[in-house]
């Protein structure tokens, strides 16, 4: 009998260890569910980040939207995972930028945990890649293996990816709320590989 791995204990697993990550809150993503817009991109080709042309993992470098969505749509399963924190007040920059570096290790320490185990997979954070600061674009990334394109370049409306999926993204005054994704195919099994 050819037994296929439960994808519902899968995403348990993923969320455990993506909890001892750090993150705050982690549940199951459907990619089917993910819509890509435009206008999201559309919005990275205003620069506010200043990655836009300058980093692998940002547009136009990691690819045309409509390849972006087949590759998202290519997924079977996955999970989304959020960084919250709370802020002094609506202009603390220093904690908004503390709660996102917070964010990037976490998702950092998630893919290094992870992608051994599921190198068929696909991992979306927030903003830029920023492995190597500078990011050595337009010249060869040094480390492909370790790029992380972000949710936002992949065209994905994050506060829609959340409520589409069952989750909240603002959760009330004074918080800040990062968001990342993992996705994956079927996890293999010793028949498949025969």
């Amino acid at each position: 009998m050819n037994e296929q791995p439960d994808s519902a204990a899968n995403c348990a697993e993923l969320a455990e260890i993506a909890l001892k990550c750090g993150f705050t809150c982690v549940r199951p993503l459907d990619p089917q569910k993910i819509r890509v817009r435009q206008e999201v991109r559309e919005a990275c080709a205003e620069n506010k980040c200043g990655y836009y042309g300058n980093n692998w993992a940002c547009p136009p470098a990691c690819g045309e939207l409509s390849d972006c969505a087949d590759r998202i749509h290519g997924y079977e399963s996955g999970i989304i995972m959020q960084t919250t924190g709370r802020l002094a007040d609506e202009f603390d920059w220093d904690g908004m930028l503390r709660l996102g570096e917070e964010h990037a290790a976490r998702v950092s320490a998630f893919s290094d945990a992870v992608l051994p185990c599921y190198p068929r997979s696909l991992v979306l954070g927030a903003g830029g890649c920023r492995v190597c600061e500078p990011c050595a674009y337009p010249a060869p990334c040094r480390f492909p293996q370790k790029m992380t394109c972000s949710m936002e370049a992949y065209g994905m409306l994050v506060s829609e990816v959340c409520s589409d999926n069952g989750l909240k993204y603002y959760y009330g005054a004074g918080t800040l709320t990062y968001v990342a994704c993992f996705l994956t195919r079927r996890p293999q099994t010793i028949k498949d590989k025969m």
